[in-house]
């Protein structure tokens, strides 16, 4: 009988684990929770691979900070941050630091679903790594000097009020561009959007310093 995929919750919040492990659990997943990254990091070492489900807020140690310990100790699960509004900085420093993807609260069952079928993909080789690339940088060249602009302020997480008002845009025309965006980078989420930022090597930084 082949065995369950396993899926690790690292959350302070009792009911976030408790309702989020219900539902991996009916979606036939092996789950097991954490209330704290410490907690974690003491059992790491001992657990068999899984995809690690992180929340990006936790006292003592946070999400970051776990995903850098785990990397130090060349512990390999494959991360999805779960990052709350405006969090979005921080889902990219986590995506640069390795992490598969991010989910923002609140999300649905699908969306977690999809995160956590992405996350237990094999992965690629570096052929497939390299052919990736070359995509995302195609998608990258068809946008227009502006678009790109805008590009840089969504992965750098800017709302489109601020990037509006940084480059001296109204909201709605930022709010055609972002469209523009998303359709030419053929990406369904700022998540997807952030990785193929990051696989064509576009350079994540505020659009002003």
């Amino acid at each position: 009988m082949r065995s369950k995929a396993r899926v690790y919750i690292v959350d302070d919040d009792d009911a976030v684990r408790d309702s989020l492990g219900f539902q991996l659990e009916a979606a036939g997943y092996d789950v097991q929770g954490f209330g704290s990254g410490t907690d974690f990091l003491q059992q790491a070492a001992g657990l068999p691979r899984g995809c690690l489900i992180l929340d990006v807020r936790m006292p003592e140690m946070d999400g970051l900070e776990l995903q850098a310990r785990l990397s130090q100790l060349e512990l390999d699960f494959p991360v999805i941050m779960i990052t709350g509004h405006g969090e979005v900085p921080l889902a990219v420093r986590a995506m640069k630091a390795g992490a598969i993807d991010f989910v923002e609260k609140p999300f649905s069952e699908a969306t977690i679903l999809g995160s956590i079928a992405l996350a237990l993909r094999p992965r690629p080789s570096r052929e497939r790594r390299d052919e990736n690339a070359d995509i995302a940088e195609e998608r990258v060249g068809l946008l227009s000097p502006r678009e790109r602009e805008v590009l840089e302020g969504l992965v750098a997480g800017r709302p489109n009020k601020l990037i509006a008002f940084e480059l001296g845009l109204s909201p709605r025309t930022v709010e055609v561009h972002r469209a523009r965006v998303m359709d030419k980078m053929q990406a369904r989420s700022v998540s997807e959007l952030v990785r193929l930022a990051l696989a064509a090597g576009v350079e994540i930084k505020p659009l002003i310093s």
